[in-house]
């Protein structure tokens, strides 16, 4: 099972999916999603995908169960293969760029479709060709 160097279970799943399987929600996402949070976050520094256990609101950006206000059947979240993250030192806007004008870079290999026009960096990891772009 992979896990995230860089994150901790409860920063991707909602409070009650980590209440319900702590350590085991690993096993609710997918490895390329892992792999590719922690390459952003080593090229990018800090970032947030869910802090409610810090006391932010933040809860939904990562793995969205049926009772998300954000549900979707075919959302990506809903299969843990995207992430919606916030960095400290740059913009969504920057990291946007940075991926589609370098879609080879080994950072940003597995990412398959980037949400544009948000600001937040909205990632996933479906099965597609390379790298699809859509507005919310």
């Amino acid at each position: 099972m992979i896990k995230c160097k860089h994150f901790a279970i409860h920063e991707l799943v909602p409070p009650a999916i980590f209440a319900k399987r702590g350590e085991l929600a690993w096993e609710l996402l997918d490895d390329r999603l892992l792999i590719t949070l922690d390459r952003l976050r080593e090229r990018y520094g800090s970032m947030t995908v869910n802090n409610y256990k810090f006391g932010g609101e933040r809860e939904w950006s990562g793995l969205r169960t049926a009772d998300s206000p954000y549900y979707s059947q075919t959302s990506q979240h809903s299969f843990g293969r995207a992430a919606d993250c916030i960095f400290n030192d740059t913009t969504a806007i920057e990291v946007r760029g940075d991926i589609l004008q370098n879609p080879n870079d080994k950072a940003f290999e597995l990412i398959k479709s980037v949400e544009l026009g948000v600001s937040w960096l909205h990632f996933d990891v479906r099965n597609s060709h390379r790298i699809k772009t859509y507005y919310p």
